[in-house]
């Protein structure tokens, strides 16, 4: 785990600036959310999954007050932001890491309690955009998917490698694929005569295995295959599972989180947790509730909040965002 994006190549070709190639989604609610937490001298807020910094940016703007530690595990994203977040000096700190390990992250830097909390997750925009990363199965790429590149295995080793029981299984609980047997199947046949590579290949094979009445609607067919393959590559459900009760565990009392989901595995998940949070732990029936059985969290939004129309047609990616927010009321008895 480093301190920040210092070990970075620079980027030949960088293209747009950062402030160009993001919209942060849901970006007014998720402050207005956070606020009441960001307000009071040396408030700490985390941002999860820094990105292109779109969301950290308007943090430090509008809680001159507060001071930033952001953590991603791509290292190209972290480079990009932090030159846009450079103007900001040393009240942003970024740390190449994964999400789950932002109670490490913060204990290498002596915060123990953290005042508001941040997670967008899911594929960035940086990610989906640039073809070589094998995210988008609109554009032919190498078949990588991976969010740091510098570990773990590819799609097209998974691809390649997995048993058709283990891929009818990420395919299905993941992608939520109906077919997820048949395109396992086609995945086999076909690697036999070549090995996977590139998406587009992925893309038409996914096609062609799934009945023509059900490609008709939908949008593309293959969005279920890809999906399944992020999330495996990136573990990502698993990393979800153990950031958000990390991350609880570091709010300090007031202190507020909101969280982002873009499907409905992850979002399912936060839901579990957050719900948890906010109900009592005592057996039925007892006159007076311990405050070690009282309720740790409130939520701070009703089920989970959609973006506006307004915002979808400005911003396609938002179409599919779910927001949840909850603050703490409790402290941890110990």
């Amino acid at each position: 785990m480093s301190s920040g994006p210092d070990d970075v190549a620079p980027d030949e070709n960088p293209g747009p600036e950062p402030a160009d190639r993001h919209i942060p989604v849901m970006l007014q609610r998720c402050l207005d959310l956070l606020a009441p937490a960001l307000t009071a001298p040396g408030a700490v807020v985390v941002d999860g999954t820094l990105g292109l910094g779109g969301h950290s940016e308007a943090l430090l703007k509008n809680f001159p007050e507060a001071r930033l530690v952001a953590v991603d595990r791509d290292p190209v994203a972290l480079r990009l932001a932090g030159q846009r977040l450079a103007p900001f000096g040393d009240r942003a700190t970024l740390v190449h890491a994964v999400y789950d390990e932002i109670p490490q992250v913060l204990a290498g830097l002596g915060i123990n309690e953290v005042q508001g909390v941040l997670f967008d997750l899911g594929v960035s925009s940086m990610q989906l955009d640039e073809a070589d990363r094998g995210f988008a199965y609109a554009q032919d790429g190498p078949l990588d998917m991976r969010m740091d590149q510098s570990t773990g295995i590819t799609a097209a080793e998974v691809l390649n490698t997995y048993s058709h029981g283990d891929l009818a299984r990420i395919l299905k609980f993941y992608g939520e694929e109906r077919f997820a047997g048949k395109i396992a199947s086609v995945i086999l046949r076909e690697r036999e005569k070549e090995p996977f590579s590139t998406s587009a290949r992925l893309v038409e094979l996914v096609r062609n295995a799934i009945p023509a009445a059900t490609r008709r609607t939908g949008g593309n067919p293959a969005k279920r295959t890809f999906q399944a393959l992020r999330i495996e590559v990136n573990s990502e459900l698993s990393v979800l599972e153990r950031a958000i009760p990390g991350a609880l565990d570091l709010l300090a009392v007031g202190g507020r989180i909101a969280v982002m989901s873009f499907q409905s595995l992850e979002d399912r998940i936060v839901k579990q947790f957050l719900a948890a949070g906010a109900a009592t732990t005592a057996p039925p029936g007892l006159p007076v509730v311990p405050e070690e059985h009282q309720p740790r969290l409130k939520l701070v939004t009703r089920g989970a909040e959609l973006p506006t129309e307004q915002e979808i047609a400005e911003n396609r990616r938002a179409a599919s965002v779910r927001l949840r927010g909850a603050e703490r009321i409790r402290a941890s008895v110990r």
